[in-house]
């Protein structure tokens, strides 16, 4: 396989083979899950493990897949010809270049990362196929068509919030991040802290997955966030003891605000703690 696991990115099987796949059939690779499951990190991995150039374009709800061509700024233009500067001699003076034609006109290699395009307005994707397909477009003001020199591994990342057209998945390879089992959660924390004491983790991996267990959560906690949580339980302020010395009949974990994000998870929590205080006394 040309990718796997890092030193600081745990790859499991199906993802690599997804990776491989994806470059092996000159596809994007469109990769969905669960925030925080390690989706933008995983171009950044790639690129670093296959020593390639990364481009990053992060898409948001106002961005348009030509703003990934070129944008040309015509105001500008106008503007500078009403002052008389010579720069309005040449066209390409106004001319910004977006993230796929720095792709396809770098030298060696690169990886894209188009992430979080179901930001974007339902007709983006489709307006990235023939670009896609074909490596190359055409800039109207320059009269010039631009094709790819070296065709880039493209990652697509998602987060589901939209679905995305027929005819644009058609053209992908997917693949969804499942949320990391406890072995696999195991070796992420252990990437990231090498030499924390394992009763700790598994104190703190007990209470992070009971409480994604909780029914009714509006949003469970991530792995990024067990990440948050467990490098603040480790910093030289916070005892040992706050997680083993834990009272049990609380649902609120301590330090709770790297877990839980919003306030209707938290009152859930409270409310949890209050009933098994409850049942505990009957």
């Amino acid at each position: 396989m040309i990718f796997d696991s890092t030193d600081s990115y745990i790859s499991t099987d199906e993802l690599s083979m997804a990776v491989d796949a994806a470059v092996r059939l000159e596809r994007p690779l469109l990769i969905k899950g669960e925030p925080g499951t390690g989706k933008t990190m995983l171009a950044i991995e790639v690129a670093k493990s296959l020593g390639m150039p990364l481009l990053e374009w992060h898409i948001k709800s106002t961005t348009k897949a030509v703003n990934g061509l070129y944008e040309y700024d015509a105001v500008s233009r106008l503007r500078d010809s009403q002052l008389g500067d010579d720069r309005v001699n040449d066209i390409g003076n106004y001319i910004k270049k977006g993230k796929l034609w720095e792709a396809f006109e770098s030298e060696e290699r690169v990886v894209l990362l188009i992430d979080e395009i179901d930001k974007a307005d339902i007709e983006f994707p489709n307006d990235l196929l023939q670009e896609i397909d074909r490596m190359e477009f055409f800039v109207y003001e320059l009269g010039q068509t631009i094709k790819a020199k070296q065709r880039p591994i493209v990652i697509i990342t998602s987060n589901n919030e939209k679905e995305l057209p027929d005819a644009f998945l058609r053209r992908c390879f997917f693949h969804f991040i499942n949320f990391p089992d406890r072995e696999t959660m195991q070796q992420i924390v252990d990437v990231h802290f090498p030499e924390v004491k394992q009763d700790m983790v598994k104190e703190a991996m007990e209470i992070f997955f009971d409480v994604r267990k909780v029914p009714g959560l509006k949003k469970k906690p991530s792995t990024s966030e067990l990440i948050d949580w467990l490098k603040l339980l480790l910093a030289d302020d916070i005892p040992d003891e706050i997680l083993t010395n834990r009272d049990a009949s609380k649902a609120i974990p301590p330090l709770y605000g790297a877990l839980v994000k919003n306030e209707q998870d938290v009152h859930l929590l409270e409310r949890l703690a209050f009933m098994n205080r409850r049942d505990s006394r009957g």
